[in-house]
Formats: structure tokens, C-alpha cells, sequence
């Protein structure tokens, strides 16, 4: 018997400015099933898609700048207005006042530059699981 959590499809979105890794990544996953709804180059053009859009996605996966103050004020104004998305940082920041930071913002989960699709896949499984318990 399949439970309802295995019919839902996962559905993602990626703020990624401009990282090749990132599309690499977002390619495999739509290969494997994934539906991608949407891929921004910042916050506020994702924030004007989010607002349009009919569905949500479960999962947005995001690539910037977080040494950034305003990008980390730009995602607390995401994760406020939209907390039933799950959010997961990608970077090559490993430093822990950042990961701190992203973490009081309500970032799900955090993966270090390096990581590849089958990585993301058990992040998005871990956040989604999440989603509906």
C-alpha cells in the first residue's frame, strides 16, 4: 500500500547566481524525477515567481553569497513569507558563524561545495520527509 507521502512529487526551485556546479546538479535531479518549477538569479526575482505561481515548491536549494548581510536579510524575508518551502544552502563556505546564521533563518539543511546530485537527492529526501511530519 502506498502511503501519500509517496505520490507526492518533489517539487524544487533554485536561487543559484551563475554557479555551473549548481546547474549540473539541478540537471541530474531533473533527470531523476524531480520537477523543477522555477530557477531565479536572486531573492527578489524568486519572491516575484513565488507570488504567481499556483504551487508552491516543497524544496528551494540556494547558491549566493551568504558572507552577504542583505542576502541573508533577503532570505529571513523568504523563509518568513513562504515557511511551508523548505529551504537547503549550497556553498563553499564552511565557517560555522554563517552556517549559524543560515540556521536561524531556518535554512533545513546546508551542503558544502563538493557535493553532487545523489548528496542533494538524500538532503531534498531528508527536508521533504520533514514536510509532511
Amino acid at each position: 500500500m502506498e502511503t501519500g507521502t509517496t505520490k507526492q512529487k518533489i517539487t524544487l526551485a533554485f536561487i543559484n547566481d551563475k554557479s555551473p556546479i549548481l546547474d549540473i546538479v539541478c540537471n541530474d535531479l531533473i533527470a531523476s524525477g524531480i520537477e523543477v518549477l522555477f530557477r531565479s538569479e536572486n531573492i527578489k526575482d524568486t519572491l516575484s515567481q513565488l507570488s504567481v505561481l499556483e504551487k508552491l515548491p516543497k524544496v528551494c536549494i540556494i547558491d549566493l553569497d551568504f558572507y552577504n548581510k542583505n542576502i541573508l536579510e533577503q532570505l529571513q524575508k523568504l523563509s518568513s513569507e513562504y515557511p511551508s518551502i523548505k529551504l537547503i544552502a549550497h556553498s563553499d563556505i564552511d565557517d560555522e558563524k554563517v552556517t549559524k546564521d543560515l540556521s536561524e533563518i531556518g535554512l533545513s539543511s546546508f551542503l558544502l561545495l563538493g557535493s553532487d546530485a545523489v548528496d542533494f537527492r538524500k538532503a531534498i529526501k531528508k527536508v521533504v520527509e520533514s514536510y509532511y511530519f
